[in-house]
């Protein structure tokens, strides 16, 4: 049932006001979903094996669980020496030993300023998560990499053998 506004003309209702909320509360929903892990190699146990830090975070697939995610959870430049933060698809492991991504390559970028770090990983999370990159199905996801001689930030492929989308113009 309309609810009339006075003042208005005979033709302009109001929703009811228990309609509105409930429309604002629906979640929006991304493409697909997507995991976030941390590695901390900077104390490794003696013989220990590669990923044995690796650790999943938490796996989202709404706009606002990225958000409360992203608040929560730490920045790369807030990260110690030798962390990693990863964002990958989610059922894809951020290992070259995953099957989406054995065959696959890296693009890095290099930062020697914390704050552009910070920048590169927010802009390159909302590009994956809002599926802004015009190959989006050729990436598994991005790391953080938090080094002494300067930090990084990989896009991972699966492709790396197909030349033509690598170099993508």
């Amino acid at each position: 049932m309309a609810t009339e506004i006075e003042g208005a003309p005979e033709t302009v209702a109001a929703a009811p006001a228990a309609a509105a909320p409930a429309a604002a509360k629906q979640p929006h929903k991304l493409e697909r979903k997507w995991t976030f892990w941390f590695d901390n190699q900077s104390k490794p146990k003696q013989g220990a094996a590669w990923g044995t830090s690796l650790r999943k975070v938490y796996t989202f697939d709404t706009v606002e669980d990225f958000w409360c995610l992203y608040d929560q959870i730490f920045k790369p430049s807030k990260l110690p020496a030798n962390a990693d933060f990863h964002l990958f698809k989610a059922g894809v492991e951020p290992k070259w030993e995953d099957p989406e991504c054995a065959n696959g390559g890296k693009w890095t970028v290099t930062s020697s300023r914390k704050a552009t770090l910070d920048t590169m990983w927010l802009e390159t999370l909302m590009g994956l998560i809002g599926e802004q990159f015009d190959e989006a199905d050729d990436i598994c996801g991005v790391v953080a990499s938090v080094r002494q001689r300067g930090d990084k930030l990989a896009l991972w492929t699966k492709t790396a053998s197909n030349e033509a989308l690598q170099v993508h113009k």
